[in-house]
């Protein structure tokens, strides 16, 4: 009897794991997870075990909000373009390497998270996505991003963390929107100039790099009330940085807003004037150097 009852177990937990892929084989089941949320048609197969997309996901072309995370996908197939309503895609913790041409027909797409993938290089097309406004490619392995993602003016958060990026790509520099911009643990060593035309910055993180100097320009982003240069190589600081006023302190946990900097090589004349705190090194700087 036992034994009997055991390999019942046995043979339901077996229908449990096929089904996890089998139950999602045509349009009508896979329609049943669908939901009506805020006023979007929702789809969430995250977490499914896919290897790959059901092809009766294509004739879902009412779609709205589609989450794919966390399967063990390796390819988007062409007909993502199909699902021209998306406004939200999410593909994070997948295994893809690349991202179709057609991503770029999804013109409506304001929210993309591509990020816990093996990306190496994003498609061109991707800059016909106008109306992107948050945009997550951290933790891939992207050493540098299409000239047409300057497009993206509408662009208000974008994630290019954990990477191996050297230089910052050009494209950023005119994402004049911006407001959070993370390029925390790549390979960067220095910050151009034009970081200044960032004008609406409130965000910017860049800690875990190799910078060892910052330019001026940085100073004129007045509107900062984060920045994180911790863990780079960074000696001192422009005298303009006073000019920061949003950063209202020397911080040190991560997602604590002001400044974070006291985790740099940093000379003794600046070390002593943080002592006091980041009013205290402010007035340091107003006041010119000794």
């Amino acid at each position: 009897m036992g034994g009997n009852l055991c390999r019942e177990e046995v043979k339901e937990e077996k229908g449990k794991s096929l089904g996890r892929e089998d139950s999602l084989t045509s349009a009508d089941r896979i329609r049943r997870f669908t939901a009506r949320q805020s006023g979007y048609n929702v789809l969430s197969l995250a977490r499914r075990g896919l290897k790959d997309i059901p092809g009766e996901l294509w004739e879902l072309l009412e779609l709205e909000k589609l989450n794919l995370s966390l399967n063990s996908l390796k390819v988007l197939p062409p007909q993502l373009a199909l699902l021209s309503n998306l406004v939200v895609l999410n593909l994070w913790g997948n295994q893809l390497s690349s991202l179709p041409a057609e991503i770029g027909e999804l013109r409506k797409l304001r929210v993309l998270f591509v990020y816990r993938n093996r990306l190496t290089e994003v498609p061109e097309e991707l800059g016909a996505c106008t109306q992107l406004e948050v945009l997550s490619l951290a933790n891939n392995q992207l050493s540098s991003l299409p000239s047409s993602l300057s497009n993206l003016t509408r662009l208000r958060k974008l994630n290019l963390s954990h990477n191996l990026i050297a230089h910052v790509p050009g494209c950023v520099y005119n994402m004049k929107t911006l407001v959070f911009l993370d390029l925390s643990s790549n390979r960067l060593e220095n910050l151009a100039e034009k970081i200044q035309a960032l004008v609406e910055l409130k965000i910017l993180i860049m800690e875990g790099n190799s910078l060892h100097s910052l330019p001026k320009a940085l100073c004129f982003l007045t509107r900062l009330e984060l920045l994180n240069l911790d863990f780079n190589n960074i000696k001192d600081v422009p005298q303009e940085m006073h000019q920061l006023s949003r950063l209202e302190k020397l911080a040190c946990h991560p997602l604590d807003k002001g400044l974070h900097i006291i985790h740099n090589p940093l000379l003794k004349p600046l070390k002593e004037a943080m002592e006091g705190g980041l009013g205290a090194l402010f007035s340091y700087l107003r006041v010119g150097r000794e």
